[in-house]
């Protein structure tokens, strides 16, 4: 299986995408948006950042876990990681999104 992103409904019946690595783990999770259009262009702003290192903002939750956000070109956020165990597992976690992010098919799981 190659990576993908997969657009969905989220339970308040609202349309977000995530992210998944080519053995199926979730890599990025976008916001939440009321138009499916909006995911999609989300996914189109993932693609076109993901490759630029200063478009990650490296973060730590309030537990003490790495994480991080991409973000585009105007600051805002497209998606966020998942919380890791150590600032090295988020590295790795940004490499992915920069390597598998660029070319990575779309998955419509809403039709």
């Amino acid at each position: 299986m190659a990576a993908a992103f997969e657009i969905k409904k989220s339970s308040d019946d609202q349309f977000m995408f995530n992210l998944k690595a080519a053995n199926g783990e979730v890599i990025l999770t976008s916001e939440r948006y009321t138009a499916k259009a909006s995911a999609e262009n989300g996914i189109d702003s993932v693609k076109m950042n993901a490759p630029s290192d200063e478009q990650y903002e490296r973060k730590m939750s309030m537990s003490g876990e790495p994480y991080f956000v991409l973000k585009a070109t105007n600051g805002e956020v497209i998606g966020r990681s998942e919380m890791y165990s150590s600032a090295s597992a988020m590295e790795n976690g940004i490499e992915s999104v920069k390597t598998n992010g660029p070319a990575a098919a779309v998955n419509d799981r809403t039709v």
